[in-house]
């Protein structure tokens, strides 16, 4: 009985190894850190394997749910700083910059961005006005000598309004309103970081 077992198992073994032109596709779920980012394709061709790389409306959905938990973590560590006083170059309850605490916010999620608002312009993708979202970045140009040198964190985006979180000079880490003539006229761009 053992013979036999064991001549089924060896024809089976060549019968399966026997071509190497197997047209077999097959999808396997490629994971980084735990979550499901990608459905992976494999097709065999003549021993050659064409791998085809798609998103899944899973994905996507898990990906958006992530970042809007970053986000709001985000925010809400921006707000903790609400009333610090400014400090150029500052990243710290002691006192903060504009950029600093947009730099401080975001590392706190791991996000790693520069240190400057000119160079934080230059990261992710644009955004329209009317596409805002909370965690979007809002820049400025507050004065005639710089091109970008103001940044802030939008912390509420409804119709009619948007307000975001940012250190000024004169009043420390504040909330404003895009509706204020002074930075709605200073007013340069909105990027999306992630």
């Amino acid at each position: 009985m053992k013979k036999i077992l064991l001549l089924i198992l060896l024809v089976t073994f060549l019968v399966s190894c026997g071509s190497s032109k197997n047209r077999g596709t097959k999808t396997i779920i490629v994971s980084k850190d735990g979550n499901p980012n990608r459905t992976r394709t494999v097709q065999k061709r003549e021993s050659k394997e064409e791998i085809v790389i798609t998103r899944t409306e899973a994905d996507e959905v898990i990906t958006k749910e992530s970042n809007q938990e970053k986000l709001e973590n985000i925010i809400d560590f921006a707000k903790t700083f609400e009333g610090t006083r400014y400090k150029f170059g500052g990243t710290t309850s002691n006192g903060m910059d504009c950029s600093g605490l947009v730099y401080t916010a975001f590392e706190k999620e791991n996000v790693v961005m520069p240190r400057i608002s000119r160079d934080m312009a230059t990261k992710g993708v644009d955004v329209q006005l009317s596409d805002i979202t909370e965690g979007d970045l809002v820049f400025f140009k507050t004065s005639k000598r710089h091109a970008i040198n103001h940044v802030g964190i939008v912390v509420e985006a409804k119709p009619g309004e948007i307000l975001f979180i940012h250190s000024t000079t004169s009043r420390g880490v504040i909330i404003s309103s895009m509706d204020e003539n002074y930075w709605k006229n200073a007013f340069v761009k909105v990027k999306r970081v992630i």
